[in-house]
């Protein structure tokens, strides 16, 4: 074998080494769990087109962030909902909550943004922050906020949040509402009270066609389906 055949042989191994090392084999490639993602304008642009093709990726659902606190609205929202279920995706909306906010102006900003009748899924809460409450404070606040939700949509939302945060506030405090827990050191989230967890969103870095930056992944749980996910929109 001359000097020429060496070089390029050496050279196709390093491009498929690289090539190779560039991907990384993520959990919707193979298996069978149901998959979806949240967005807001954190992700700018997307070609929703696109991301509703990815039908390898098992994308059977999407959350968008609508709101936040009691007047803040996703500058993306409105354009987002729109293409997203004019490409056949099922779409639910999400609420920032802001415990130290009035329950009923946070409501009432999201009630504005997200009528029932637009709604694939059912509404989604996401608290993350204690707004400087101590954790009994922050649970009545919750508590309340959940309640307000509940009779303004006929059904009780989801609840998104992280593992260290749930065990460290919520603990025991949120029974009979669904568990949507971010986690993303690759193992399946544990929650201290032994809690049921209907989705984990596994990675906050997923990579998905039709989207340029970083998205957030998650996959239901053991056996919940979509069924449970779906919104009886009023009419």
């Amino acid at each position: 074998m001359n000097l020429k055949k060496i070089t390029l042989l050496i050279v196709s191994i390093l491009s498929f080494t690289s090539i190779k090392a560039q991907y990384t084999i993520q959990c919707e490639d193979t298996c069978r769990h149901i998959h979806g993602l949240d967005m807001s304008h954190y992700q700018g642009d997307v070609w929703w087109e696109t991301v509703a093709e990815n039908s390898n990726h098992k994308l059977n659902y999407v959350y968008l962030k609508a709101t936040e606190g009691g007047t803040r609205i996703d500058q993306r929202y409105l354009e987002n909902i729109e293409a997203a279920q004019r490409y056949g995706m099922n779409v639910g909306s999400y609420h920032f909550y802001r415990p130290t906010v009035p329950q009923a102006e946070q409501l009432r900003n999201f009630r504005m943004q997200c009528r029932p009748q637009d709604q694939d899924l059912i509404p989604m809460v996401d608290v993350e922050a204690t707004g400087g409450l101590n954790r009994d404070a922050l649970r009545d606040s919750l508590q309340l906020f959940l309640v307000l939700m509940t009779q303004e949509y006929g059904v009780k939302p989801l609840v998104y949040t992280y593992t260290n945060f749930y065990n460290k506030y919520l603990c025991g405090a949120l029974d009979g509402y669904k568990l949507f827990i971010a986690q993303y050191n690759g193992r399946e989230p544990e929650l201290n009270d032994g809690r049921d967890i209907f989705a984990w969103q596994y990675t906050g870095k997923g990579r998905i066609n039709g989207v340029k930056g970083y998205v957030d992944k998650s996959r239901l749980m053991g056996k919940h389906s979509m069924r449970e996910l779906r919104f009886q929109r009023k009419r």
